[in-house]
């Protein structure tokens, strides 16, 4: 095992440069769903759950603001058109497909509103959400 020091202090395992990026795309991706929940909550809304998991798929957000819910997937990039290209059609399905099994659990159950709303973060922490970006209500 090989060992590096960082800032001079007590040595630890080198981490190979795959986990390395994915440890700094984490970290990332964590900042970027921060500064989205942040913005959300400036506007009124309440967190409902953050990763929240369905047998469907995961939902990075999901907010509530009177009764309609916004279900949100964050993106993060250079660019906010780099982060938007970055949602497909399959991941759009699986988000649709958890947020229908989120909403069923609710008393109000499929007849919820909700929204499906887009949080891109530029490599700056500039948020811009783009409401209604995919599904139907």
């Amino acid at each position: 095992m090989r060992f590096e020091r960082i800032s001079g202090g007590t040595p630890v395992p080198a981490l190979d440069m795959k986990a390395r990026q994915g440890a700094v795309a984490h970290s990332a991706g964590r900042f970027a769903e921060e500064s989205v929940t942040r913005e959300y909550r400036r506007r009124g809304y309440e967190v409902m759950a953050e990763r929240w998991r369905g047998r469907g798929g995961e939902i990075d957000l999901i907010l509530r603001k009177d009764d309609e819910y916004a279900f949100v997937e964050v993106k993060k990039s250079r660019f906010h058109a780099g982060a938007a290209e970055r949602i497909g059609a399959r991941q759009i399905a699986r988000i649709c497909n958890a947020a229908l099994e989120y909403c069923g659990r609710l008393p109000s159950g499929l007849l919820t509103a909700m929204r499906f709303d887009a949080a891109l973060v530029d490599q700056f922490g500039r948020v811009e959400i783009i409401e209604n970006a995919f599904g139907s209500n």
